[in-house]
This record gives structure tokens, sequence and C-alpha cells, in this order.
């Protein structure tokens, strides 16, 4: 695999020459989206990635914050030394305003090459929120037959990452950087040769205050063990065995920095109709009529479960990013003898633990009530 020559850590490589095997794969693509404030590493990563021995033929989407109306960067492909491109054209530099029309179009050209490649990994702009890139995913139903969504990657600069964390927002808007990790599946914690233990400490306390289900790996020039950044299979059912263990080493947390995102759990013993859940999960995330102590709508920015429906043998996994959810149901049952529960992971602004279980129990109290 030849390498990429980088002067700068904003320069984007243009030419991915990467060895193939001969045969071609018909599953569905992995995608990987790669966020982070702007400067915290994440070309130097995906620079890494690239270069190293990994055998994935892999395809890059880059974008980068920029000035003017539009920002051209080159999606390209290569296969052998062969070079296929295309050009994915965003408006004002931001990749979530445009990425159902422009974004959308490119990964649909790629597709079109099937077999070229075997992995895709999106670079998002330092000021893009990562849950309008990850919504694209859901929604193009065309597109979820060809690719899926392996996992929400956000690199943090460790020597700048509490001043970013920090910084006020006028009110009613949420700090990017905290909303990107408030999405990952992986947060890498990088530049930790810059500070001392104490700073990263508190820098690790703070990102596990906002999400209390990200994992955190820490590194120097985002070197990182790429089996612990690929193939993270975050978003499918694979193994819902592992995610029941994962959500019951969830704790609720508080909010740090007087930040208002966190990260609230709870558990439900029971079983609950899927009409019923569908209720609730859309009046917390579309009618906005949950409402915490302090009188403040309550916005999830990520959500998991693994939740008992009525009538199903198998546990069902629920996935949620912003306004977007799906229940999906899982290769594993429940055991004859295995209490039926229900686990759920909120993380968002301004959540409140009793008033998202009490509601809960509320509805499957009401829903028992009427069956009674």
């Amino acid at each position: 695999m030849e390498g990429i020559i980088m002067d700068d850590e904003d320069d984007c490589p243009e030419l991915v020459p990467i060895q193939t095997k001969q045969n071609i794969s018909t599953e569905q693509i992995p995608v990987t989206i790669i966020t982070g404030y702007l400067g915290a590493g994440k070309t130097t990563l995906l620079n890494y990635i690239l270069t190293e021995q990994h055998n994935k033929r892999i395809a890059v989407i880059l974008n980068e914050f920029g000035e003017g109306s539009a920002v051209e960067k080159s999606l390209a492909v290569s296969q052998a030394g062969e070079l296929y491109e295309e050009w994915l054209e965003l408006r004002n530099g931001c990749l979530c305003c445009s990425v159902k029309d422009n974004g959308l179009k490119a990964i649909e050209n790629l597709m079109e090459k099937k077999g070229k490649f075997d992995y895709i990994l999106l670079e998002t702009t330092g000021l893009a929120d990562p849950g309008a890139v990850a919504s694209m995913f859901w929604v193009d139903a065309e597109l979820g037959s060809d690719i899926y969504l392996d996992g929400i990657v956000t690199v943090i600069d460790a020597k700048h990452g509490m001043q970013q964390l920090s910084e006020q927002k006028p009110e009613g808007l949420i700090n990017e950087a905290a909303r990107q990790i408030a999405l990952a599946d992986l947060t890498i914690i990088n530049k930790i040769d810059l500070v001392g233990e104490e700073e990263l400490a508190t820098l690790r306390e703070t990102v596990r205050s906002i999400n209390g289900l990200v994992r955190m790996i820490e590194t120097e020039r985002s070197r990182v063990d790429l089996s612990q950044v690929l193939d993270l299979h975050s978003f499918d059912n694979k193994d819902s065995t592992s995610l029941q263990e994962k959500l019951q080493l969830v704790k609720t947390t508080r909010p740090h920095l007087d930040k208002s995102i966190l990260t609230v759990t709870f558990e439900v013993p029971g079983s609950i109709s899927e009409d019923v859940l569908n209720v609730y999960i859309q009046n917390l995330l579309w009618e906005k009529t949950f409402k915490n102590k302090a009188g403040l709508v309550m916005n999830v920015i990520r959500l998991k479960g693994i939740v008992s429906l009525r009538d199903k043998a198998h546990q069902v996994m629920l996935q949620g990013v912003h306004e977007l959810y799906e229940l999906e149901e899982t290769p594993q049952k429940w055991g004859e003898s295995e209490p039926r529960v229900n686990r759920l992971v909120f993380i968002g602004r301004n959540l409140d633990q009793e008033v998202l279980e009490g509601q809960f129990i509320a509805t499957v109290l009401n829903e028992e009530g009427r069956e009674a």
C-alpha cells in the first residue's frame, strides 16, 4: 500500500491506492462517520487508517469547513492503482446542510462501482451535526440495501477539549463539541502527549458525564488499533447479548461544567405493546411533551435500549438519533425462566430520570389497566 504525503493536518488525501483481494463481495458496505471539533485530528486519523495494512478497500468522503458559497472535495476510490473520482459539492462548507441531496448522490454514485471497495469513511466538517449525517442512512431505503451505518467516531483534542466543551452558546443552541460526544459510539482522545494526567482525568470524566455509553480510546497523533475503530456494528442487532450487558453497566450521570447534556438510564420489568411504546417514544422525540422539573423540554440526542414487546419471543433493540428511531428484533430470545425487562439509555439535554422512568412506568400501568 502506498503512503499519502500530508503537508498539513487539514489537507485531504486525494489518491487512495489500496491492495485488493480478487474476489468481489456482494455484502452491504459499512460506513463509519468520523467527526470531531476543528483541529482535533480527524484527517490525521483518516490518513493513518488509509495507510495502515488492513486489507480493506476504502472509499473516502471528505469535507472541511471553508469560506465561500461552495466547497468541493474529491471523493475518490482506487483499486489496484486505478482511480475513480466523483465530486461532492457542499454549500456553506457544512455537510449536514446538503447531505440529503448532494451527499446522497455521491454515495449512490459510489454504489454503481460496488465491488471496487468494501468500506466507506465519511469525515464531517468540524461544525457539522453527525446526527443529521447518520439519519441519512436510515431514511433512504434504496441506499440502505447497499450500505449500513457501522458507527460514529468522535475525535477529541486532549489539549483544547475542555475549552471547546466549556464554550458558551446562545440560548437554545447546543455546544457542538458536546453534541458530537453525545452521538458517538467511540471517542478517540487524541494528543494525550500534550497534557498531564490531571487534565486527562478531567476530560475523561466530562466525556463520560455526557455519554455514559461511549467507549474511549486515548492516542497520540491519532494512531489507533484499527480493530477498535472499524467494524463497530453499533447500529445493528448482531450481538444483543453484548448490548444487554453493556446497558446494565451504564449509570445515570450528572451534568458536568454546568452543561445540560447528560446520560439517563433505567430498567423497568415487564412487557409492553409496540403501539404503546411508540406513543411513549413519539411523545418524547416528536411531540416534545416531556419536561424536566425546571419546566425545560427534554431533547434526546441518542437513544439505545433492549425492550420486551408483548407477543414477541425475541428481544427487541431500540435505537434513536435525534427524532429518528427504529425497533428491530434481535436473534436473542427471552429465556423461559428469564425475567423480561426493558433497559433504556437516553443521552441528551435537560433530561430527568425520574420523569422519563415515571412516564414509562405510567405508560405500562395504563396499558395494563385498560386490559384488566
